[in-house]
């Protein structure tokens, strides 16, 4: 029997927060026939608008009994959550197998009460206000997704694939999960420990003197990068200055040196051409020990894992390769485009 996938939509929601989620679980069916089936609802049912203004239809609310319950992320959520939906989610959730949230949908899984005790996510840019309002949540804003006890989470958008990809693997088995990665044109998808990268580096800070301080971080990784010096390059106090990088990024100075160096390292440890104590000493941690233990803090992995996961996948797409790798086609043609 098909798994029932429940899709929960509120007023004003983000289309990709749907439609990500929904697309990987359907191409599931094109890889394992019949595993998923799906209901969208919405409180009313009827024609339900994105916040980009397309008009979807929906469902009214089931009785539950749904294999996965997955809250799709609305802006309009985050300071008020639909009691509807609130009281909603808190029935439906004893007769789910797992529930989830994509993006900004954990502020209203969030205030049913099933993420108390539990580590979540959202997108990055509300983290620290989920963290805030619901006190008893251990809100983590760098992971792209997280899983405790049965409650899911990601973050903004697009990671609401890799979510539903890491769920189709427990369902499914890894292979299952890669096929349906390749005919979403994705090499695999991402742990749920990997940094939301966008956070820093691609962070568009709201004043020049933070961008000159990321830019400077970025262009001095082997230096010393300590609140002090970066202060000098902003032309602020050390207190004025510390208040001013979380306002414009989310995070102290000193975490984001931390996040900047882990991933400058890891596309040097995932190349494996260098040793471990070379890559660490070039972007300005004192030894591969330090660095080994801000690869655990930003993500949960070893750098050895990363490098290993890298090589496996490098070995992985050689073979496919040799062999004439056809997944996701019949007779040469792409069952999906």
């Amino acid at each position: 029997m098909p798994r029932h996938i429940g899709l929960l939509v509120g007023s004003s929601f983000d289309l990709l927060d749907l439609s990500g989620p929904l697309e990987t679980f359907f191409l599931a069916n094109d890889v394992a026939p019949d595993s998923y089936r799906f209901t969208i609802m919405s409180q009313r049912g009827g024609l339900t608008q994105a916040a980009s203004g397309l008009p979807i239809m929906t469902e009214p609310l089931a009785s539950g009994g749904f294999d996965t319950l997955i809250v799709v992320g609305g802006r309009s959520t985050i300071d008020a959550p639909s009691v509807d939906d609130v009281r909603y989610i808190r029935s439906a959730s004893g007769s789910s197998r797992r529930i989830a949230s994509v993006c900004v949908g954990a502020f209203t899984l969030a205030a049913t009460g099933l993420l108390d005790g539990r580590v979540a996510t959202t997108h990055w840019g509300s983290a620290a206000r989920l963290q805030t309002l619901y006190p008893k949540i251990r809100v983590d804003g760098d992971r792209i997704f997280t899983s405790d006890r049965g409650i899911w989470t990601s973050a903004g958008v697009t990671a609401g694939i890799d979510m539903s990809l890491a769920m189709i693997e427990d369902d499914l088995g890894r292979e299952a999960a890669r096929t349906i990665a390749r005919l979403l044109v994705m090499y695999h998808r991402r742990g749920g420990g990997q940094l939301q990268y966008s956070s820093l580096l691609e962070h568009d800070a709201d004043t020049d003197r933070i961008r000159r301080v990321l830019s400077y971080i970025r262009e001095h990784l082997d230096s010393t990068l300590s609140v002090e010096v970066l202060a000098r390059v902003a032309n602020l106090s050390v207190r004025q200055f510390g208040r001013s990088f979380s306002a414009a990024t989310g995070t102290t100075a000193a975490r984001a040196v931390e996040r900047i160096r882990v991933e400058a390292a890891r596309l040097r440890v995932e190349d494996g051409r260098e040793t471990l104590e070379t890559i660490a000493r070039s972007v300005g941690f004192l030894d591969a020990g330090r660095m080994r233990q801000s690869f655990i803090r930003a993500s949960g992995e070893t750098p050895q894992s990363v490098r290993r996961l890298a090589r496996d996948k490098k070995n992985g797409a050689r073979h496919s390769s040799d062999k004439g790798d056809d997944a996701g086609f019949v007779n040469n043609t792409p069952r999906r485009q």
